[in-house]
């Protein structure tokens, strides 16, 4: 397989990824377990949904392709009220709220890396989707936004020495508890998240690998 892949994109599900895989041109190549898309430079892998799959893909990635840097991108549940559907943020922590450390007993946090000039948030991934509001309002001592990917990406990263850069795009809020819902919201702002991704990061991360 090909290794002078500049950048790779990890997205949970093809639903979030697919105006992704049209606006860059990108096409899909053998590359099993996983489900690959590649142009001659840039490459997209959909991982599968939770920590477990997102790390897998994303050392799959590091040995197979050896990026010189890593976008975790997707769809993420707002915390708390506050956040509008479709609102894009850079993630600048990750917070894990159900696995704590094991000498402390405090949650587990990680550090991607970041870029200015983009709206930050803290995130939190759990190993399974939070839809209930009380368990939402938990998580938001800690956090603005959730998913189910986002830490195991940064920590595989950091185990590989790879740039990590984490974007999240709003698709539901505690006032949302249906499936329907938000894959309808995320089918609904899908498309702008890709046009910011390609508009404004890929500029910028052009920029700092120069």
């Amino acid at each position: 397989m090909a290794k002078d892949i500049v950048a790779a994109i990890v997205m949970a599900t093809m639903l979030e990824a697919k105006p992704f895989v049209k606006k860059m041109s990108l096409k899909q190549i053998p590359a099993p377990p996983f489900l690959v898309f590649q142009d001659h430079e840039a490459l997209l892998l959909i991982s599968g949904i939770g920590k477990a799959n997102a790390a897998m893909a994303t050392a799959y990635l590091c040995t197979m392709f050896s990026p010189e840097v890593i976008f975790n991108l997707g769809a993420a549940g707002a915390a708390c009220f506050g956040y509008g559907l479709g609102e894009i943020f850079h993630i600048h922590e990750v917070v894990e709220p159900d696995r704590p450390d094991l000498k402390t007993g405090k949650p587990c946090f990680h550090q991607p890396d970041l870029m200015e000039g983009f709206k930050t948030a803290k995130l939190a991934t759990s190993d399974r989707a939070i839809l209930d509001p009380i368990e939402r309002q938990a998580i938001a001592r800690n956090a603005d936004l959730l998913d189910m990917e986002g830490a195991s990406v940064v920590q595989t990263c950091r185990k590989f020495e790879s740039q990590c850069y984490l974007f999240k795009f709003v698709s539901d809020t505690p006032d949302h508890r249906l499936d329907q819902g938000i894959v309808d919201h995320i089918r609904r702002y899908r498309q702008r998240f890709c046009e910011f991704f390609v508009d404004a990061v890929i500029p910028k991360s052009q920029q700092l690998l120069t």
